[in-house]
């Protein structure tokens, strides 16, 4: 018998797109569901005790609502900080988002790289942990911004954005000690592949490249789904935890969510 059971993505606004896209290149017979929590956005501002309290509770409504095959934290901050309690409270796959920075050393030549996060993602000991396992032959430098969330979803609402604002997140790295040796930058928020373009726009004449988890993730859903038979029993779906922004639909369309839900 096919198995009609979605694959869920959870992210705190649209960033988790930036992981839609290579999963549903790896995976396109499934049925998605990408759930936004527009009630509790953006997370990077909160504390790590309000998110560690949100993030499993509203993922077990999901679960019961949903009934997904696995669940993806399609959301750094709340992968570092939740991860493990979400894993613990549900019977089910959680594949988790976590900052690239194993194949960013491996991509560094001048042996520094940026972590460009959320001010609570980039603060957290999960990085440092990730930093002292992958990268301890490089100098890691962080910055934390909120401003590049806002700039991800002005642009999938088709807003323009001003040149001059990326290039002031990007100085958080490159004007740090030894910020001009970054030669990698990992996206380490789902938001910010999104304006991955820009950013390499406003980073000249510093020759830096961008990585992130997108396939990696994908692989690992893959894997996690193999040997299932795999069916769609309906359209795929785009869910609010509270009210959702109507400039987003055009956007949500583009990446196969044509049908919008409230939760």
């Amino acid at each position: 018998m096919s198995d009609t059971r979605p694959v869920l993505f959870f992210d705190s606004g649209v960033g988790g797109l930036s992981i839609v896209a290579p999963a549903r290149r790896a995976l396109p017979a499934a049925q998605f569901v990408y759930v936004a929590d527009s009630a509790g956005f953006p997370y990077g501002t909160k504390t790590e005790a309000e998110i560690a309290a949100r993030v499993p509770a509203l993922l077990g409504r999901l679960a019961e609502r949903y009934r997904p095959r696995l669940i993806v934290i399609a959301c750094n901050t709340a992968s570092t900080i939740a991860l493990a309690a979400v894993r613990a409270a549900l019977d089910l796959p959680i594949v988790g988002t976590v900052p690239a920075i194993k194949p960013a050393a491996a991509m560094s030549v001048t042996r520094t790289i940026g972590v460009l996060g959320t001010e609570a993602t980039v603060r957290q000991a999960y990085v440092d942990d990730l930093a002292r396992r992958f990268a301890a032959d490089c100098r890691v430098i962080r910055h934390g911004s909120a401003e590049l969330v806002q700039l991800a979803e002005a642009k999938l609402r088709g807003e323009p954005t001003d040149t001059a604002r990326y290039k002031a997140v990007l100085a958080g790295l490159f004007d740090q000690p030894g910020g001009e040796r970054i030669d990698v930058i990992v996206n380490a928020c789902t938001h910010f592949p999104l304006v991955e373009a820009e950013l390499a726009a406003a980073a000249a004449p510093h020759a830096v490249r961008f990585v992130d988890g997108g396939e990696g993730i994908a692989r690992r859903i893959v894997h996690l789904t193999e040997g299932q038979d795999i069916a769609r029993a309906a359209a795929d779906v785009a869910v609010f935890t509270g009210e959702g922004d109507e400039k987003l639909a055009p956007a949500l369309a583009g990446y196969g969510f044509a049908r919008i839900e409230r939760l």
